[in-house]
């Protein structure tokens, strides 16, 4: 196109597209070049500063396997991530919640009321809760997929010294849509800043620190797929997350607890528990499908 110029180069590449791209695809490039295009212009984007983008996403793929996502990691500390959770949450349901970098597939199974601690350092918490539908109604065989740090604050697949899968399982509600195990509480940590995603909270003077969570994602039949986080309301870093994850209705209290007599029934740890634990009642809203 030999007629392309900087004021119209948004509406020649659209034109390049075939009439029988799909109208999503078709949408979606289209609101994608504008902004990109725009954006060019807007700051006058130099050679160098397009080079050094270029670079941040080559050394973003070139850190990127199976056990950690550097792409993801950018979506999340440039608030995409938690956009895209806050768009497609629905009104009356449990609010969406980032995936983070160090989720992977394969976690064990966990029975009602069993131990994810072991032998884990830090203080057991009792999970109790329930996953039910926008009527109140309990849903029965749910499966949640939990993942969380160490008491270090180090996810399995970042610490050599944790077995595989640590503190990773798959569980099911009971018949009542109930969920019951014990774990250990999470630490706050830092993201990843050893790589390009470092680089720019460094550039910016951002901090990479998390308020300590729980990681999940609660499949149903009929319902929405829920992936989310769980917070403790007094965690230091609630209003300074470096992915913009926390939303009110994710932020729990941990009771702490020194009376054996007050454990649920069923609980696997119940005889090896030492005091003081804590408690944590997780209720959890799937919106239908």
């Amino acid at each position: 196109m030999r007629s392309v110029t900087k004021n119209n180069i948004t509406e020649t590449f659209l034109s390049y597209m075939a009439e029988d791209t799909s109208p999503r695809v078709g949408f979606l490039l289209e609101r994608l070049a504008h902004h990109l295009h725009a954006f060019a212009r807007e700051t006058e984007l130099t050679h160098a500063e397009w080079r050094k983008g270029i670079e941040l996403l080559t050394r973003a793929g070139e850190m990127t396997d199976a056990e950690r996502n550097e792409f993801v990691l950018f979506s999340d500390v440039l608030g995409l991530s938690s956009l895209v959770d806050m768009i497609s949450s629905r009104e009356g349901s449990t609010s969406s919640s980032v995936l983070g970098p160090f989720h992977i597939l394969g976690a064990p199974e966990l029975p009602y009321g069993g131990d994810l601690k072991q032998g884990n350092d830090g203080a057991t918490v009792i999970v109790s809760g329930k996953v039910s539908n926008q009527r109140g109604d309990g849903i029965a065989g749910a499966e949640i997929e939990l993942w969380q740090t160490a008491d270090n604050g180090l996810y399995s697949n970042q610490d050599e010294t944790q077995p595989d899968y640590n503190l990773r399982c798959r569980l099911r509600t009971d018949d009542q849509g109930r969920l019951l195990f014990t774990t250990v509480r999470p630490a706050p940590y830092t993201v990843p800043d050893d790589g390009p995603v470092g680089e720019l909270l460094h550039a910016t003077g951002r901090h990479p620190w998390r308020p300590s969570h729980l990681h999940f994602i609660i499949t149903a039949d009929g319902y929405r797929t829920l992936v989310t986080e769980i917070f403790p309301d007094d965690d230091p870093y609630l209003d300074a997350d470096a992915v913009f994850g926390v939303r009110e209705d994710l932020l729990v209290a941990y009771v702490e607890c020194a009376d054996n007599s007050a454990v649920p029934a069923g609980l696997d740890a119940a005889g090896r528990l030492t005091t003081p634990y804590f408690t944590v009642d997780l209720d959890f809203v799937l919106a239908d499908r």
